[in-house]
């Protein structure tokens, strides 16, 4: 037996591969190889692309904070405000809603678009003013601006950062 029959160096030529050829390998070592080969093809690349059509934490966000209000913008290519609710309690703001398969083509080989339903949670301050709480969506972007309430900007103290050398206390 080669070297090479042992180790599985063209797995991408399924020709030259050892884990598909059948010359001489014993039935049980040519089965054992191909289920190797199974495992490897399905965990290959076992990252955010290969489940939820690529889409781990769908809708995509950004959340933004100032002294003043937190913002979050979520990316919703393919909705309208209709198809999406958004909900605020006890400072965890609740993005969800669903996008619907617009046609039922039955010729579709492949796909990454994703549908089905989503939900996003985001944790802000406990702090926030809920009656002031604005959400509009324009063009596939849904902008949610949340104001801190005034006594969570009287609280926030700005520290300031000397740029010197630091002294140590002696005692």
């Amino acid at each position: 037996m080669n070297v090479r029959d042992l180790v599985p160096w063209a797995r991408g030529d399924r020709e030259r591969s050892p884990a598909t050829r059948s010359d001489s390998i014993s039935p049980v070592v040519s089965l054992h190889r191909e289920m190797n080969r199974l495992f490897d093809d399905v965990f290959r690349g076992f990252d955010e692309t290969r489940f939820f059509g690529g889409r781990i934490g769908w809708p995509s966000i950004d959340v933004e904070e100032t002294e003043k209000e937190y913002r979050v913008t979520a990316e919703l290519p393919g909705l309208e405000e209709r198809d999406v609710e958004v909900l605020l309690q006890d400072g965890m703001l609740t993005v969800r809603g669903e996008k619907k398969l617009e046609s039922e083509n039955r010729n579709r080989a492949y796909s990454e678009r994703f549908y089905g339903r989503f939900e996003r949670q985001i944790t802000l301050d406990r702090d926030v003013d809920e009656t002031a709480v604005n959400a509009t969506f324009k063009n596939g972007i849904l902008t949610v601006t949340a104001p801190k309430s005034a006594r969570a900007v009287e609280s926030s103290k700005r520290i300031p950062i000397n740029a010197g050398k630091t002294e140590a206390k002696s005692h």
